[in-house]
């Protein structure tokens, strides 16, 4: 394994609980950000941590897949559905990379017209 992720889980939420004695509105602002699709549940929690997985990866947020990726399994989340939403991922990533690679021939393009 690459990393002890029940350790560093339990290291983020020390130091997440740091920030929110010193700052706890913000805290409450990004629990209730978090909590906004689960009032209205149309996705369900396996299908939100899934999403949440995926643009954890999309977004390089270690500590946002560690949580995310004990919720996905808590929430049934099986090995190929977290693949899969992986895949998604990946897939974004790349057409990311795809359009940003356009924006980047076009200010090059410019940049021999000026």
């Amino acid at each position: 394994m690459m990393q002890d992720w029940s350790v560093y889980r339990k290291q983020l939420a020390s130091r997440v609980g740091g920030i929110a004695k010193l700052s706890p509105d913000t805290l409450r602002g990004e629990q209730l950000l978090a909590g906004a699709g689960q009032k209205a549940d149309h996705l369900g929690a396996k299908t939100r941590e899934l999403i949440a997985l995926a643009v954890a990866v999309t977004t390089r947020c270690d500590g946002c897949i560690a949580f995310h990726a004990e919720a996905a399994v808590k929430h049934g989340a099986t090995r190929e559905e977290v693949a899969e939403a992986l895949g998604v991922a990946v897939a974004l990533n790349a057409g990311a990379a795809l359009v940003y690679s356009a924006r980047a021939l076009d200010a090059v393009e410019a940049s021999y017209v000026a």
